[in-house]
């Protein structure tokens, strides 16, 4: 038997992929307006016109889906934020490309993050990929700091984790005090410690 909300006009219109990305949607903006605990899969079932049964074909659980839109939102910020990174000239523009998209990203969607981690959206399989994006940005960084700047091939790598690790308490900073203004402070002090690092570390000079 049809369910009540499964018409051709509500649910038989989408692709499972448009499908899918339709109940994300609607879970982070649940998520968004109220609180964690609002967001369960009746209410994001009613929200989207769709059947429990049918929103159960795409996630088994309340968590489960809670953890694939933690992750697709991580993925689409590094996306966002490898794209900007890829297109700097130097790898000084690669580290102010990376603090400035990071600190846009707080101020936009931190707060969705802190959200998805206190509701349960953040997993053992998040943490993974996480992990596998981090590996991937220290190598893209690395590589370009040694290639350009003649770096020693023991502290180089090194350096620039260390600069990479920075992120996080930089962004904590700016959260005591979540202004342009702290942030633009923020992004300059960051970046004098690059270039000082960089330059005391390179073999060119």
């Amino acid at each position: 038997m049809t369910e009540p909300n499964d018409s051709p006009t509500t649910s038989s219109r989408l692709t499972a992929e448009q499908r899918r990305d339709q109940i994300l949607d609607v879970a982070a903006g649940l998520l968004g307006a109220g609180a964690p605990e609002d967001v369960t899969i009746d209410s994001v079932a009613e929200r989207c016109g769709v059947s429990r049964p049918l929103l159960y074909k795409h996630f088994s659980n309340r968590d489960e889906m809670l953890g694939a839109l933690y992750r697709r939102e991580a993925r689409r910020l590094d996306a966002e934020l490898a794209d900007e990174v890829g297109r700097a000239a130097t790898v000084e523009e690669m580290f102010a490309a990376l603090i400035g998209g990071a600190l846009r990203a707080a101020d936009e969607r931190g707060h969705l993050f802190t959200l998805l981690r206190s509701a349960g959206g953040s997993s053992r399989q998040v943490r993974r990929e996480q992990r596998d994006r981090d590996a991937r940005t220290f190598g893209a960084f690395t590589t370009r700091a040694v290639t350009e700047l003649d770096l020693d091939p023991d502290r180089g790598p090194a350096a620039v984790s260390l600069l990479l690790s920075l992120i996080d308490p930089v962004l904590a900073q700016w959260r005591q005090n979540p202004t342009p203004e702290r942030a633009e402070r923020l992004r300059e002090a960051y970046l004098t410690i690059v270039r000082a690092t960089l330059r005391d570390l390179s073999r060119r000079g």
